[in-house]
């Protein structure tokens, strides 16, 4: 039997434990709501996020940190840039490709903001399902839940298995908004469930960070909140 009923008693776990611990964004993730945000999904593939720091820094200095300026960079200067997140050859083409095709589809990022959805964001290059629903959530502040290998490995150890991303993500999704009063009542006021899907994610990783090593998931405080 899984040792949490649902979604909603994992999130409650995850906020009696503490989480969110960091201050770094209201949404968690930094630069919500920004093209930085848009840029820094695609970064984060396969490197930590201290090294897309040092790239959105570098990007900033040369004043190449927004799509319009990566649509017009040379492609030599945007891998200089942003070679401390690593693949820089692979991600520095598909930066400006995304750039040049968000502005060819949407005109401008307040545009793709209220417009872009999910089908155009999985047929760009290198964009899969959870760059996808990252963007739509901290960039676009739309009510989706990102599912990473984080949330499958704390969802198993609790008990559950899941045969897709899709899957998980439906999982999440059903029982926060089969309890959204309850969620409410949690956090003390009617959250916008992109807000919280957007910090229950958040929850989640920075869990993560420090209970779950290699194959070993540590979920004991979780069980302790969730009695």
């Amino acid at each position: 039997m899984p040792l949490v009923a649902d979604s909603f008693a994992l999130l409650q776990a995850l906020k009696n434990a503490g989480y969110l611990q960091t201050t770094r964004d209201p949404l968690w993730w930094p630069y919500s709501g920004t093209q930085k945000m848009v840029i820094g999904a695609l970064l984060t593939q396969q490197t930590k996020w201290e090294r897309v720091e040092e790239s959105l820094v570098l990007l900033e200095a040369e004043s190449i940190c927004s799509l319009e300026a990566l649509a017009d960079a040379d492609i030599e200067q945007i891998k200089a840039c942003i070679k401390p997140s690593g693949f820089y050859n692979t991600k520095a083409q598909r930066l400006k490709l995304l750039a040049l095709n968000i502005l060819q589809t949407y005109g401008d990022f307040a545009f793709f903001q209220q417009e872009t959805d999910r089908a155009w964001l999985l047929a760009q290059k290198g964009i899969g399902m959870e760059s996808a629903d990252a963007i739509l959530c901290y960039a676009c502040y739309r009510p989706v839940m990102v599912v990473d290998s984080y949330t499958n490995r704390l969802l198993t150890a609790l008990g559950y298995t899941f045969e897709d991303y899709m899957s998980i993500q439906s999982w999440m999704h059903e029982g926060i908004e089969a309890r959204l009063n309850d969620c409410y009542n949690l956090y003390g006021y009617e959250i916008p469930l992109s807000t919280l899907y957007a910090r229950f994610h958040g929850k989640i990783v920075e869990f993560a960070k420090t209970y779950i090593a290699g194959k070993k998931v540590d979920i004991s405080v979780l069980m302790r909140e969730n009695r």
